[in-house]
């Protein structure tokens, strides 16, 4: 019996977790939850599931369902001190981390010395500290699995080959390929300036949650994922290729020394890398439709164009000078995409803040950060992210 606590279990992540248990049948249980909101789809959760915790936030939604809470089930502090109890839990053999931004930094954390195994989805925290979150998990032995499907991808591609170094690939591969569909405005002609939150969250090819469905609009997750390929799999970021490929069928490949690729394809659908995560290393019968060459015809590769997408080029900016920088990027970020779903901002004004924050940067010197000065440097950047442009 496999024991699976999912963090954030009523986002896109969570419910495709949830969904992939479902499917997988017996030898796995869920132990725990965890949600911010959606009381309704929480209760519905925790009826069907049966999990032993749950982590309900904020305290306003916690303090209006304490009571509906079903028979068996632990309703744990509304602080994060909860969520990291729960991310740590004893008898959890898989936590499985589908939390959004920079709130998964500490429950990582906690994952990370209990020495357990972890599904990733949550990609902030390894922008924010990577080098620190990797030396951390070889000190407690904690294994991190990504979720993301071209992380995961990549992941895939270097398991048939290296699977107990995957960690240490420099001296195999030539290069990594890391694909993008290119958002909603990849081939948009309009005046991005003019575009709105709901244009935004049109995504051609994946349901997703709203902040990073706005961060693959500006191309800023696949920044992101650039900077979690080179703490995951230890690769200089001259090695990685970002890919625009519209019908997100190839979703990561990896190029050897012999120059022969080897890539994963599939139909763009979460519920693949969430079920390799949870029956790792083994491979399990999918509900997921099968993909048909004949029926998809084409591929197509573009190279992204940096100067339509700004966010991306700061994202790259800020991998090549590591440090803070990752940590600024990441917290003004998520400020300027929340004032950008309010409305408070222009699409293009997403960049303009990120840059601007960027400039003002008074830890550009620090290096070697530990975990109190990662979140001194957070708070900062949220902090002045939040004035106006």
């Amino acid at each position: 019996m496999k024991n699976i606590v999912v963090l954030g279990s009523t986002g896109s992540i969570g419910t495709s977790s949830l969904e992939v248990i479902s499917k997988l049948g017996k030898g796995y249980k869920v132990l725990g939850l965890s949600t911010y909101g959606k009381e309704a789809l929480i209760l519905q959760q925790l009826k069907k599931f049966k999990p032993k915790y749950v982590s309900v936030l904020p305290k306003a939604t916690h303090d209006k369902i304490k009571n509906k809470i079903p028979a068996g089930t632990k309703l744990l502090s509304p602080t994060l001190k909860g969520l990291n109890f729960l991310s740590s839990l004893k008898p959890a053999d898989l936590i499985i981390n589908g939390l959004v931004g920079s709130v998964g930094f500490e429950p990582l954390i906690s994952s990370i010395k209990a020495g357990k195994t972890i599904a990733l989805a949550n990609k902030e925290p390894i922008v924010m500290a990577g080098e620190l979150i990797m030396k951390l998990a070889k000190k407690y032995n904690a294994k991190i699995l990504p979720v993301d499907s071209e992380p995961s991808a990549v992941f895939q591609c270097l398991d048939g080959i290296c699977p107990s170094t995957y960690h240490n690939t420099s001296k195999l591969v030539e290069k990594f390929f890391l694909t993008a569909s290119g958002g909603p405005f990849f081939n948009y002609k309009g005046n991005l300036s003019k575009v709105s939150p709901a244009q935004a969250l049109k995504h051609p090819r994946w349901k997703m949650g709203p902040k990073i469905t706005i961060d693959s609009s500006t191309l800023m997750n696949k920044g992101f994922e650039l900077i979690e390929l080179m703490h995951l799999f230890s690769i200089p970021m001259d090695k990685i290729q970002i890919v625009i490929h519209p019908q997100s069928v190839v979703h990561g490949a990896v190029e050897y020394k012999d120059g022969s690729i080897l890539a994963k394809m599939s139909l763009p659908d979460m519920k693949l890398p969430i079920q390799y995560a949870i029956t790792y290393p083994e491979k399990c019968k999918s509900p997921v439709k099968k993909l048909d060459l004949f029926e998809l015809g084409k591929l197509e590769f573009y190279r992204p164009n940096l100067n339509k997408f700004p966010c991306l080029n700061l994202a790259l900016q800020c991998a090549k000078k590591g440090g803070s920088y990752p940590v600024v990027l990441n917290a003004s970020n998520e400020v300027a995409v929340q004032k950008f779903l309010a409305g408070e901002i222009k699409f293009t004004d997403i960049s303009k803040l990120i840059e601007k924050v960027l400039n003002k940067n008074p830890y550009k010197s620090a290096r070697n950060l530990n975990l109190k000065k990662v979140q001194e440097i957070h708070n900062w950047a949220t902090k002045h992210s939040r004035e106006k442009i």
